[in-house]
């Protein structure tokens, strides 16, 4: 009763948990394959609307030209062009090409509806209700069209269900979405005008960590963003999460003040995390320290503060959040409180971890921890698993049997019987590299265990990277961070899974090497 009483709650958590970030994969899944649209449509606002780096009328959509009104591409592009693919996307997560059809009809309508209110919102819900509604219908008759008839039958009926949806999203689901889109405007500018913005930090931060950066992102801010874009030209959302200053400041705290493999790891980092624009890679760093976040929400709150007060903002989202992106992205009036945001935000959360660092540095150098191996070694010791004990681990077993199975990599390769180490009973010869959007700390790592096979010549083992939302259940060994894990056993429960806690050094990426070298 009493281990009921306990483990249920952390249980019941840990499932919230998943839920949510699930959730919110989701909705930016349907937007992160789209990202290139929103960059060229900056590109192209940020040179040829009025006011900016190179106006041209029949482009930035002002002027007219032979008597006639120039409409330009800036419009149609964020009025058309983006909310259909992104409803595209959605309709094809939940259905493939023939929900992607009618979730972007039901979407026209809401579109064509709002009468130029920008319906990215209306998209992110009627792609993948229109892709729903059209896989029940399917249902109804599966089985029971008689041969010859099946393509009459699934066409006009995914056509007469596109007609009524167009219509329903057009007198009456338009309204409601262009009413709640008016006023999330209304929110955030009442936030401005009171100066309360930077507080949102207190909430984007933490969620960043929970690896919730992506939904936050291109599922709320993007709104938001395109948004102030219309009216003002630039827009202070696409800065919120994707600024890369207190990110940095974590990691530049990390190299001076950390000890152990996290010192170790941290100048490589920054590197992967300014420049190539890979948040993911200074999460673990906060994780395994969580009184860090007080630095990551004074530096996010500083850097959102500066931007306030130099009115400053991007012209389309950052996306990755890499210094180079939001540079490229910056309106032209707006660099000097961009570079600034960055710098301060760097430098508060930076001050702020390295006095936490500080304050528990003879603590951790007691203890004996401090750094993500260190952490590992000892979560290990605590579950009573012995490091030169020979099992056979998670390979070998298409589920983990404990908890604590689970949470190894291999059980253990140490030598039994003067034998060579443990081997698996299944053969791995492709190994998937996921985390939640496929494209920032999954190809990061697929990269560095690659180069680990190549260095040990291993060959015949393809590295892959991709998202959890893509996983088919056809895989052989998925490698995610501890916090993806559970999502991507749901998503492919017969695979092997590796859960890591640092995406650049684990070293459980070398456990992984020397299986697949003992089994070949």
């Amino acid at each position: 009763m009493t281990t009921t009483s306990v483990g249920a709650p952390a249980k019941d958590s840990e499932g919230a948990r998943v839920r949510i970030q699930r959730f919110g994969a989701f909705l930016s899944g349907m937007v992160m394959p789209n990202i290139a649209i929103f960059i060229a449509w900056g590109f192209i606002t940020a040179f040829f609307i009025q006011t900016g780096w190179t106006p041209v009328g029949i482009l930035g959509g002002f002027g007219t030209t032979g008597g006639v009104a120039n409409i330009g591409l800036v419009g149609p592009i964020i009025t058309y062009l983006i909310p259909l693919a992104i409803a595209f996307q959605g309709g094809r997560m939940v259905y493939d090409v023939r929900g992607a059809v009618v979730g972007a009809v039901f979407t026209m309508g809401v579109i064509v509806g709002a009468n130029g209110t920008t319906m990215i919102l209306g998209a992110m819900i009627c792609g993948p209700l229109g892709a729903y509604l059209i896989k029940q219908i399917d249902k109804l008759w599966d089985g029971k069209i008689r041969p010859g008839f099946e393509m009459l039958v699934n066409n006009y009926a995914a056509g007469i269900l596109g007609f009524g949806l167009a219509l329903i999203g057009f007198f009456w689901l338009a309204p409601l979405f262009k009413l709640i889109a008016t006023g999330l405007g209304h929110a955030v500018e009442a936030l401005i005008n009171v100066h309360l913005l930077p507080l949102a930090s207190i909430i984007i931060e933490p969620a960043k960590i929970l690896f919730l950066n992506n939904a936050i992102n291109h599922g709320v801010l993007d709104q938001l963003g395109v948004q102030q874009v219309q009216q003002t030209g630039k827009s202070i959302f696409f800065l919120l999460e994707a600024n890369p200053g207190p990110g940095l400041g974590i990691l530049l705290a990390f190299t001076f003040f950390g000890i152990g493999a996290s010192r170790a790891s941290a100048p490589g980092a920054i590197i992967i995390q300014f420049f190539g624009g890979i948040h993911e890679i200074y999460f673990p760093f906060v994780l395994q320290k969580p009184i860090l976040l007080i630095a990551v929400i004074l530096g996010g709150a500083t850097g959102v503060g500066t931007n306030v007060a130099f009115n400053s903002g991007l012209v389309a989202p950052a996306s990755p959040g890499s210094i180079i992106a939001v540079l490229a992205q910056t309106s032209r009036d707006s660099y000097v409180g961009v570079i600034l945001s960055v710098i301060l935000s760097a430098a508060v959360s930076g001050v702020v971890a390295s006095l936490l660092l500080i304050a528990s540095r003879k603590r951790d150098l007691a203890a004996g921890g401090g750094d993500m191996a260190d952490a590992l070694a000892k979560m290990q010791g605590m579950k009573g698993r012995d490091a030169n004990a020979a099992t056979t681990g998670l390979l070998g077993n298409n589920a983990p049997a404990t908890e604590s199975e689970a949470e190894s990599t291999f059980g253990g390769t140490g030598v039994a019987g003067g034998g060579a180490g443990a081997t698996t009973a299944t053969r791995i010869d492709n190994i998937v590299f996921a985390c939640d959007a496929g494209m920032g700390s999954s190809a990061m790592g697929a990269s560095v265990l690659r180069n680990k096979i190549k260095k040990a010549g291993i060959e015949g083992v393809t590295v892959v990277n991709k998202s959890i939302a893509n996983l088919t259940g056809d895989e052989e060994l998925i490698i995610t961070h501890k916090d993806l894990t559970d999502r991507a056993r749901q998503k492919s429960p017969n695979a092997q899974h590796v859960s890591v806690d640092n995406f650049m050094n684990s070293p459980k990426y070398d456990e992984v090497v020397e299986e697949i070298s003992h089994q070949n």
